[in-house]
């Protein structure tokens, strides 16, 4: 072994992109097609072309990350297959501000021209997001990158709609769709986002016809009544008997309209009458086709009053609105209105209102997929972790409707569809059709719209690997193993997937899901620009490195739980980057004349030196058991939280402590050859642990720790070792650490000085207790800075000592006559009296039922945890004064 140097600090700048340029130069995160490594497989999420990373990106590709190279390590040929979503609207809107400062519209260039255009921005500006990927450390194969409006995704997508219509799992036709009035598209239900809004129930009176009387008729939007095609009543109400089947005369539009009867109508909305306007909603929409109600579309793509409105026409809706109350007010139909919270719909994107409007639109028929995909989770062949979201995703299955998949944009894949314009002829083909099949013209148009972006994203576990070809690819990487993604699309992504992993391969497209909760601010807020707590990624990695940044990520990532970020905590993981830097400088000074192995007959126990080394290769191995676990059962949290409390504080702060009299004295020089191979052996375990969290960290040490190896990444994945599980030397080490916890507890209690040598006696009943302290009282002493020690079976407490109850038996720290115990006694009784008045304060708040009803519950979980807290300070200072009161007396 030939060790390097490590710097006196550790600079991730110019570490992380040095080691970035060699995996990449060494091919590092190339997987092969054919291979006899057991296959290993992930696809990205793919992330939009406009995107820039942000705290979910993140988040998300850490954890494959993690998952990925661990796997790689394993030995598996792992694969994680790149790429990015060409994302239709949002691309399309980039591209038309543009053209707008440039005084433009699309339609001023025209589709092919204003296509050549957006290219010419992916060219340029797209794909920021995968360099910052590279910046997080990610290890894709950036080899097979791919993008969903590439050739061969476009060949997938046209053969998965041509087989889809010929099963008749697609078609054509008129129905309520989510209108967006600002990208001027159908969006489908789930790119809905849903809001609580404050707004009037109005209540108006239309007459009816036969000039008895009227209904009162209750609605949330007045504007639409232009629309109506009838009022309706639950056919159990009994006040409306004898109604259904008379007719109304709607108000302003004096068209005569009937009262039908539907369960649909809740008896306890408003008056119990409402109106039905099948153009402008789709739940009148089913009324309708269940009533055989004609359809009036009153509104245009913008949003704003068509020729149907009369004297609304060319009115925006909410003008529309404001004219139609007054207008109802006037001419005695506006009985009133009264204050209502309903849900409100804007489109995903823009943010704009929802419009919902009668268009003729592109289906899928989801349901029979959806048969399969819910069957794909109930019977195991797919898990969903963790599986509280199981229930989600079979709810929304169950009661699924069907999928709008066209889009009236033009960035996107063109819906596969031409007319002939001399017969009328539609034809669905994967390639574009020369003429009619029916009648030979050559007259073609081709179908107008796009298709729903998350069309080409669902086949993109399959279409990535090379389908519709057969490829080899394929052949060994699908099923994928494993998708991580958000829960937030769920619907959006992961079941679509499922459809149609399960349509076109008959096997579903991954084995295990893992959804991550939401990163949010260290209060549990939502990020967001208006609140002004954004953290950029790349800030961060800028600030503390990448390596802080994703173990921070991941030491927050629990299974069901939100992930809870602050500036703060990276920064406190970037210490713990600085604790192992440092560790590594002293490990490598001290590896420098390392001769190799020992022999085996060596003598290497004669006065007890290696039971640090038994006792750290236990705890090592173990500790691997425990991470090797934790990733495999996507418990990130836990693995993070193992290797930091194994690293942090077992290693660093008690084995190299304990090493140093035999790294520095003159003791045997076999003794310490040994200390130094189990010091060699750890510290390259730990990397290989550590790896897959710190790539860039480890990879600097590894490479000084040899600087004759391969990337640390070709290395092996530690393995737990039944032989050397050694519970002996934990159960000593253990006691050891106790007796030394306990009189550095008593030290800092008393406020003694660190550099003060103490007089301890410990008296243990138990022999193999008191032998293995008396045996490692060399180490008790340097760790604890004594003067003397004296262990017994029964020895008594001498006077003047403060004493700590241990579970062998009892420690005696000799205090000095000169010991000022009034005044340490004053001081604690003066902190008492202060975490009482705060104990008594925090349990008057959460007694308080205002504050348990009224509150964030967060806030309540951290009112709670504060009295925990004050609660165990305050007992372990009350038993610091308790000690001082007895040597007192």
């Amino acid at each position: 072994m030939t060790t390097g140097e490590l710097g006196k600090n550790y600079e991730p700048s110019s570490s992380e992109e040095k080691w970035y340029r060699y995996w990449l130069a060494g091919d590092y995160f190339h997987s092969l097609d054919v291979s006899e490594k057991k296959p290993f497989s992930i696809v990205i999420p793919p992330p939009n072309v406009t995107g820039m990373l942000h705290m979910g990106h993140a988040l998300n590709n850490a954890l494959q990350d993690i998952v990925i190279r661990f796997k790689r390590m394993q030995g598996y040929n792992a694969l994680w297959m790149p790429g990015m979503d060409h994302a239709g609207i949002a691309t399309q809107n980039v591209v038309e501000q543009l053209l707008a400062a440039e005084g433009l519209t699309r339609h001023d260039l025209g589709r092919e021209e204003f296509i050549a255009r957006v290219w010419q921005w992916k060219d340029k500006y797209g794909g920021v997001i995968i360099n910052h990927l590279k910046r997080l450390g990610a290890s894709c194969d950036w080899a097979r990158e791919r993008f969903t409006m590439d050739e061969g995704l476009s060949r997938a997508v046209r053969e998965v709609f041509v087989r889809l219509y010929n099963d008749g799992l697609i078609y054509r036709g008129d129905y309520v769709v989510q209108w967006c009035p600002r990208c001027h598209t159908a969006i489908s239900d789930l790119e809905v986002e849903y809001q609580e809004a404050s707004g009037y129930l109005w209540n108006i009176r239309y007459p009816l016809a036969d000039g008895t009387g009227y209904v009162v008729v209750a609605t949330t939007r007045p504007e639409t009544m232009l629309g109506d095609t009838a009022v309706a009543v639950n056919p159990e109400d009994g006040r409306f008997r004898g109604l259904t089947g008379k007719q109304v005369v709607l108000p302003l539009v004096n068209r005569i309209i009937p009262i039908i009867a539907d369960s649909y109508v809740s008896a306890d909305f408003g008056s119990g009458v409402v109106k039905i306007t099948p153009a402008c909603d789709p739940n009148d929409f089913a009324v309708a086709s269940r009533h055989g109600l004609p359809l009036v579309k009153i509104m245009d793509g913008n949003g704003c009053i068509n020729e149907n409105g009369g004297q609304y026409q060319g009115q925006d809706r909410y003008v529309c609105r404001d004219n139609v109350l007054k207008d109802l007010e006037a001419q005695g139909y506006l009985l009133g209105r009264e204050p209502h919270l309903h849900s409100k719909g804007c489109c995903y994107r823009c943010k704009t209102d929802i419009e919902p409007t009668v268009s003729t639109q592109w289906f899928v028929r989801v349901a029979p997929l959806a048969k399969e995909a819910l069957a794909a989770v109930e019977n195991g062949k797919t898990r969903i972790i963790p599986a509280l979201w199981e229930a989600t995703y079979f709810d929304w299955l169950n009661n699924i409707r069907d999928w709008c998949i066209s889009r009236q944009i033009w960035w996107g894949h063109r819906i596969p569809v031409w007319y002939c314009q001399d017969c009328g002829n539609t034809i669905v083909a994967a390639t574009d059709p020369a003429d009619c099949p029916r009648c030979g013209s050559a007259h073609l148009s081709q179908d107008d719209d796009v298709l729903d972006t998350w069309f080409s994203s669902a086949l993109w576990p399959f279409s990535t690997l090379g389908w519709p070809d057969e490829t080899e690819a394929l052949k060994t990487f699908y099923p994928t193993s494993l998708l991580v993604t958000g829960f937030d699309i769920l619907f959006f992504w992961v079941a679509r997937m499922m459809m149609m992993g399960l349509y076109v391969r008959k096997e579903v497209p991954f084995r295990d899901v893992y959804l991550h909760a939401l990163v949010r601010d260290e209060n549990g807020e939502k990020m967001s620009k208006s609140r002004g707590n954004i953290i950029d990624p790349l800030d961060m990695i800028d600030k503390f490195g990448a390596d802080a940044f994703r173990f921070t990520l991941c030491a927050y990532t629990a299974q069901g739980r939100d992930v809870k970020m602050s500036e703060e905590r990276i920064e406190g993981y970037k210490h713990f980057v600085n604790k192992i830097w440092n560790a590594a400088k002293f490990s490598l000074m001290n590896l420098r004349d390392y001769p190799g192995p020992v022999s085996a007959d060596a003598d290497l126990t004669g006065d007890g030196l290696l039971l640090p080394d038994r006792w750290i290769s236990h705890r090592l191995n173990q500790v691997t058991a425990e991470v090797t676990r934790q990733i495999e059962e996507y418990r990130f949290n836990e693995a993070a939280g193992s290797l930091y409390q194994f690293i942090w504080h077992e290693f660093c702060d008690w084995y190299l402590e304990l090493i140093k009299p035999t790294l520095y004295g003159k003791v045997n020089p076999d003794q310490r050859a040994a200390v130094q191979g189990t010091l060699q052996r750890v510290l390259t375990t730990i990397l290989q642990l550590l790896h897959p969290f710190m790539p860039f960290l480890t990879e600097e040490i590894w490479q000084a720790l040899d600087e004759n190896q391969d990337s640390i990444m070709m290395s092996s994945y530690p393995v737990f070792d039944p032989d050397r599980v050694d519970e002996d030397a934990d159960a000593k080490m253990n006691l050891i650490m106790e007796v030394i916890t306990a009189i550095r507890n008593i030290r800092g209690e008393m406020e003694i000085p660190p550099s003060k040598k103490l007089l301890v006696s410990i008296s243990i009943p138990d022999d193999y207790s008191r032998q293995t302290i008396s045996d490692a009282s060399q180490y008790i002493t340097h760790l604890a800075n004594l003067e003397a020690l004296v262990v017994g079976a029964d020895l008594a407490e001498p006077k003047g000592s403060v004493s700590a109850i241990i579970s062998a038996g009892r420690v005696f720290v000799l205090m000095e006559d000169s010991l000022d115990l009034g005044r340490k006694m004053a001081k604690i009784e003066k902190e008492l009296a202060k975490l009482d008045r705060e104990l008594a304060n925090s349990a008057n708040k959460l007694a308080n039922r205002d504050f348990l009803a009224k509150a964030d519950p967060q806030v309540i979980d951290r009112e709670r945890g504060k009295n925990r807290d004050l609660v165990q300070r305050r007992q372990l200072l009350a038993e610091s004064l308790a000690r001082l009161k007895f040597m007192e007396s």
